[in-house]
């Protein structure tokens, strides 16, 4: 099965794991949003560090405007291939379509290497 339509790009193999400990350890040392609404709340007010999408939301519209979201607010995103594993990481015993990490606390070096990474994958090579 391809990819859903709000997946703008493909986030490779080896940064899901740090983008997952990323959401683990902001959630204990942190701040982080947990949820669709609280993601896009964040988005709005400018306060989010990294968006954390999952790729197998059903119905897709759930999470669509999110990507178009932070394209407009130059908020950084990226996805994680499944809700359930958001949900762990998140600390919760359910799924998750979405996260917001507002306060990266101690991943604030994961962080940084993801939403750098992300941004070369975007096209968007510009170093800092």
């Amino acid at each position: 099965m391809g990819k859903p339509y709000y997946v703008k790009f493909d986030t490779p193999e080896d940064l899901v794991n740090p983008i997952l400990e990323a959401v683990r350890v902001a959630s204990t040392s942190g701040k982080v949003k947990r949820g669709t609404n609280e993601a896009t709340k964040a988005i709005e007010r400018g306060t989010s560090k990294l968006i954390v999408i999952a790729e197998d939301v059903e119905p897709p519209e759930v999470v669509a405007h999110l990507p178009i979201l932070c394209e407009e607010q130059g908020a950084a995103y990226a996805y994680v291939p499944n809700k359930q594993e958001l949900g762990k990481s998140l600390g919760i015993d359910i799924t998750a379509a979405a996260a917001a990490i507002l306060d990266a606390g101690d991943a604030q070096h994961i962080v940084d290497q993801v939403v750098s990474t992300i941004a070369k994958i975007k096209g968007g090579n510009s170093d800092k």
